[in-house]
C-alpha cells in the first residue's frame, strides 16, 4: 500500500511541485478543488462547465506551476487560473449580458440604475433562506463579467482587495469601483423580492 506524501507547508507542497512530483499535483487539486469549484460554477453557472473549467485550470496550474514566482500566495495564482479558464468557456458563449433599463452612465464611466430601491443589501448581514439564495445566485448570474467576477472573488470567496486586484490583473482602485457597481446592480436587481419580503428600510 502507498502512503499518501504529506506536504506540512505551502512552501514544501510548492517544492515537490516543481520538482514534478505527481502525488504533489493530486494534492494541490485535493486542497484547492471545493475552493476553486465554486468560483468556476458561480462564474459559469453551469456544474459541466465549471468541472470542465476546473479541470483545465488544474492542468494548467500543474504545466506552468515552474514559472510561479511566489510573488503572490499559490491560492491566488490558482485562483486566477481558474478564474481566466472560466471567463474563457463565458466568453466563447457570449451571451453575458444584463439590462437595466437604460442604465445611467456617469462621467467616470460608471453605470447607474436609474431607480434605486431604499433599502440596503449587504450579503453578509442578510440571512440567506434557501429562496433569497438561490434569488441571489440568480441576479449574480445577470451581472456583466467583469462585475460579476470581482463580486465572487471578493464578497464571496472573501479575498481581500488587493487579492482580487491581483487575481484579475487590475488596479485596487479598479476593483473598488467594480465591486461598488456590482453592488449597486445587485440591489437594482433583487429590489422588488426584498420589498415583497419586507426588507425595505
Amino acid at each position: 500500500m502507498i502512503e499518501r506524501q504529506t506536504y506540512a507547508t505551502e512552501a514544501d507542497l510548492l517544492a515537490a511541485l516543481k520538482a514534478g512530483d505527481r502525488q504533489a499535483c493530486a494534492e494541490l487539486v485535493r486542497r484547492y478543488s471545493p475552493k476553486l469549484y465554486r468560483v468556476t460554477l458561480r462564474i459559469l453557472g453551469t456544474e459541466e462547465e465549471a468541472e470542465e473549467a476546473l479541470q483545465e485550470a488544474f492542468i494548467s496550474a500543474c504545466d506552468k506551476i515552474r514559472d510561479f514566482r511566489g510573488d503572490s500566495r499559490l491560492g491566488t495564482w490558482l485562483y486566477r487560473i481558474a478564474t481566466n479558464a472560466a471567463l474563457m468557456r463565458l466568453r466563447k458563449r457570449r451571451d453575458d449580458h444584463v439590462s437595466l433599463d437604460a442604465p445611467m452612465e456617469t462621467e467616470e464611466g460608471a453605470m447607474l440604475p436609474r431607480n434605486l430601491a431604499d433599502w440596503r443589501f449587504d450579503p453578509h448581514h442578510v440571512v440567506l433562506t434557501g429562496e433569497l439564495r438561490d434569488i441571489l445566485e440568480d441576479a449574480i448570474q445577470k451581472l456583466p463579467e467583469t462585475l460579476r467576477v470581482v463580486f465572487i472573488l471578493r464578497e464571496l470567496e472573501g479575498l481581500s482587495t488587493l487579492e482580487t486586484a491581483n487575481t484579475l490583473g487590475i488596479s485596487e482602485s479598479a476593483t473598488k469601483v467594480r465591486l461598488h457597481r456590482a453592488r449597486l446592480m445587485l440591489r437594482e436587481l433583487l429590489a422588488p423580492y426584498m420589498e415583497e419580503v419586507g426588507h425595505v428600510g
